[in-house]
């Protein structure tokens, strides 16, 4: 792989990998304390049914350079689209003039790191002809349609992306990876007779090619079929869904996808610039107790072919397990190169960036918890009144108090340990803290959701898994419509 991406940049562009580490040298006379080089080719496209039509079709290449310098707190960071020597040393110039000062250094040899893949290197792109991608829009429409004949519309979203990284910086890394991504989005609308209209949705994606979405379960269904059907179901049930109660009610959360509640109220207060800064409601609280004893939490960039995992990140350090959480108590925080040099502590492996444009920043990469010892039946059993969420829309989160809101796209009422009927509208309100700390069960079902996470901070989007098992939440704020 290392000599594939290196030709595929460098060589094929007329670079010299001397002349990368000369760029770098030259950044290094300005007595800064790091410096790091990197080299992105990114081709990717996208289909869009809507209305039973293929209405878009797009192919697009995004390539360039960022190079970035670091001195005590300050970062000096310019970037191109040209991958050309030229074009190296016309960022080497804006960086180096940010920086005053001169001093002779000695500069760390540089080593190739073989790093290990967690994903085939195979062009999602080249895996299927134009026909066969559109045949999976197609089956998209057919299977979400015929699950209902209230099903009234139905769009579906296909992307691929394909991209070869390159990271060079002074402290003797040069490290270079290749990432395959390809995602599915069904949005699926139903109607009934009075004009009562629902909206469903489902997704998935994986670190492969499109072949990965033509696969069958062990009852014969294609993944097509099954996320098709999933988004119709929604959509149908929450036709004859009830009103929500209001109110404090134990609250019971499924596996997989509620996971982004964790990563959300959770996660992002665990990222290392926020706690640097002292503006999350985890600072300062490292080897305390942030959680119920049943809770460890992971951060995993390792795992095989999920949409969250790195082979490297985009600063070169190899993707890893971090334990964040371990029975309740803060262990890690995720950090990047520079603000773990702040701080005196090494990188995780988080230092992550939308493209060569922007500035790498600590950010999560598949975020989950693992199982406990409870069964999902001895959970529900256990709650004499409460609420079942087995899927969310979204929600927002203040990382500085941790205090979030998420709406559901699925949830049941829970009475006296058996699940009634569906209910709607269901808004769930609390901090990160409170809850994690008021969780009683977890159950021994761990599922982690390979959808279409995308994680949006500051601007940069990257793509990223979630997941838990499902647990139960002693107390939670409820805002229904009822």
């Amino acid at each position: 792989m290392f000599n594939k991406v290196k030709n595929k940049i460098l060589l094929k562009n007329n670079i010299k990998t001397d002349e990368v580490f000369s760029i770098l040298s030259d950044v290094s006379a300005k007595n800064i304390d790091y410096s790091d080089i990197y080299f992105q080719h990114k081709f990717y496209e996208s289909w869009k049914l809507e209305d039973k039509i293929i209405k878009n079709g797009f192919y697009g290449v995004n390539k360039g350079i960022g190079l970035r310098a670091i001195q005590n707190e300050m970062t000096g960071f310019s970037y191109t689209d040209q991958i050309t020597f030229s074009g190296m040393k016309k960022i080497c110039s804006s960086v180096c003039n940010i920086f005053s000062s001169n001093i002779l250094r000695n500069n760390k040899k540089f080593l190739q790191i073989n790093n290990k893949s967690y994903y085939k290197s195979k062009s999602p792109l080249k895996s299927l002809s134009n026909e066969k991608k559109i045949d999976i829009l197609n089956q998209v429409n057919y299977f979400s349609r015929n699950y209902d004949n209230r099903v009234s519309k139905v769009s579906a979203y296909l992307y691929g992306s394909y991209e070869y990284i390159l990271v060079a910086s002074t402290d003797g890394v040069f490290a270079v990876d290749i990432r395959p991504l390809v995602s599915l989005n069904i949005n699926v609308l139903s109607e009934e007779k009075g004009g009562k209209r629902e909206i469903g949705r489902k997704s998935g994606g994986i670190r492969g090619t499109y072949k990965h979405f033509f696969k069958k379960n062990k009852n014969g269904i294609s993944y097509i079929q099954h996320l098709s059907q999933e988004a119709s179901r929604i959509s149908i049930l929450n036709l004859s869904s009830k009103e929500a109660p209001s109110g404090s009610f134990p609250v019971v959360l499924g596996s997989g996808h509620p996971g982004v509640l964790l990563h959300e109220a959770v996660g992002h207060g665990l990222e290392g610039d926020f706690n640097r800064k002292n503006l999350s409601v985890y600072s300062s609280k490292m080897n305390k107790k942030v959680a119920s004893r049943l809770c460890t939490v992971v951060d995993n960039g390792t795992k095989n072919k999920y949409r969250g995992s790195i082979s490297i990140d985009d600063e070169g350090t190899p993707g890893k397990y971090n334990v964040l959480i371990k029975n309740g108590i803060l262990k890690k925080y995720l950090q990047d190169k520079f603000n773990a040099r702040l701080t005196g502590n090494i990188s995780t492996g988080n230092g992550r960036r939308e493209s060569y444009e922007f500035l790498p920043m600590p950010r999560m990469t598949n975020t989950y918890m693992l199982s406990g010892k409870s069964s999902v039946k001895e959970i529900i059993e256990s709650v004499d009144y409460g609420i079942y969420a087995v899927d969310f829309t979204g929600g927002q989160v203040d990382i500085t108090s941790g205090e979030f809101v998420f709406s559901t796209s699925e949830a049941y009422l829970i009475k006296k340990g058996k699940i009634c009927f569906s209910i709607k509208d269901v808004t769930l309100i609390g901090s990160g803290i409170e809850i994690m700390n008021k969780i009683s069960m977890v159950a021994n079902d761990l599922f982690i959701d390979n959808g279409t996470g995308t994680c949006i901070k500051d601007g940069q989007e990257v793509p990223v898994c979630v997941g838990q098992p499902t647990i139960k939440i002693n107390n939670l704020t409820v805002g229904g419509t009822k």
